[in-house]
């Protein structure tokens, strides 16, 4: 996965720790449980900032869950497939398009896993999330133990 992420010019940023009382990832099974993370983005969608810069923000916020992921796992290539990303979007009163926003971290996963990438979602208008950001989201993968 990382190979094509390089082919599509994306690097991912240094792992973030949990900003509270909680893990980055908690493994039940094959399932990988990934916790929220919120978009450097701050603002609400629809007054403050624009549809596309909301749905680069998702992009972005999807390359720091990866980067947390690969600290966890040590390495990418043992997600199998996504199971469920749920997203949310600070949104203004009259805003509905958030699965466009919720999108850019969808088209991400897609790019990078093909099918597998393809997966359950939610895209739900919120009046806040955590830091007044714009995009917060988390997921739930299926991984591989990794190859001996």
């Amino acid at each position: 996965m990382e190979s094509r992420l390089n082919e599509l010019g994306l690097t991912l940023p240094s792992p973030k720790a949990p900003v509270a009382n909680y893990l980055g990832t908690k493994r039940s099974g094959d399932l990988l449980f990934v916790s929220g993370k919120v978009s450097a983005l701050r603002g609400e969608v629809g007054s403050e900032i624009d549809a596309a810069q909301a749905k680069l923000a998702a992009r972005d916020t999807m390359l720091d869950l990866l980067a947390i992921i690969k600290q966890d796992l040590g390495n990418l290539d043992r997600i199998v497939a996504v199971e469920r990303l749920q997203g949310f979007v600070r949104s203004a009163p009259a805003f509905t398009a958030q699965p466009e926003v919720i999108d850019g971290a969808s088209d991400l996963l897609v790019q990078l896993l093909g099918p597998a990438g393809r997966h359950a979602r939610t895209a739900t208008g919120v009046n806040q999330l955590p830091f007044g950001a714009a995009v917060q989201l988390d997921m739930i993968l299926q991984v591989i133990e990794p190859s001996e």
